[in-house]
């Protein structure tokens, strides 16, 4: 049986080669910050104070004033870049889905929940970032005192493994795509890559616990 495939078909230029490449780059430095936003948090988990400590390095050096609104800017970018090849409309949505199925390819499949679960960090994480940058200093308390409200419990709970999901994804596509992984490696990447998101999912969960209990 023939499958359609050409509303996804686009003619290869250099612009697009170009938008390729740099959203490959905002989307590796994404990568790296979240692992990096994920392990600076769970200094909290070694007590309040480390937290404190690494949060008051940032600010007093201007990286959180000035990187977190660079980081919120390539955030944007690089949600544009990628949007250029999300099926947006009803009948393409329902096209790529019935091709999904028929071809059973797992890489197809992550793709899809990278649409998935961006659409879900666009809104959420925005209302994150918002909500950090437009609150500082950061301090332990005051980031447990917004956890033990309820709402942003769940809220966290959500966001957590969307974006561990989609960064671990994102990881493991670049490596493929941009021929840092060879296919005789691409078995034993695919196992490693969701071994690596559950250990940042894990580490969350911890840190969220070890915010429910800090004094307040």
């Amino acid at each position: 049986m023939a499958i359609d495939t050409t509303i996804y078909i686009q003619t290869p230029d250099r612009t697009s080669a170009y938008l390729d490449w740099l959203q490959m780059l905002t989307g590796a430095n994404l990568v790296l910050f979240m692992w990096s936003h994920m392990v600076l948090v769970a200094s909290v988990n070694l007590g309040a104070g480390a937290m404190n400590t690494l949060a008051r390095f940032f600010e007093d050096t201007y990286m959180a004033q000035v990187g977190g609104p660079i980081i919120g800017a390539t955030f944007l970018l690089h949600f544009l870049l990628a949007a250029r090849k999300v099926p947006f409309r009803v009948e393409q949505q329902s096209t790529i889905w019935k091709h999904s199925k028929m071809l059973h390819h797992t890489d197809t499949w992550l793709w899809l929940i990278q649409v998935f679960t961006a659409m879900i960090i666009l809104i959420m994480g925005s209302i994150h970032m918002w909500t950090i940058l437009t609150d500082l200093p950061i301090t332990a308390t005051k980031s447990a005192a917004r956890i033990q409200g309820g709402f942003w419990l769940v809220f966290y709970l959500i966001l957590l493994p969307m974006v561990e999901l989609h960064v671990g994804i994102g990881f493991y596509r670049i490596a493929v795509k941009w021929g840092f992984i060879r296919r005789k490696e691409r078995k034993g990447f695919k196992k490693f890559e969701p071994l690596l998101t559950a250990i940042f999912i894990l580490i969350g969960l911890i840190t969220i616990v070890r915010f429910m209990t800090l004094p307040v």
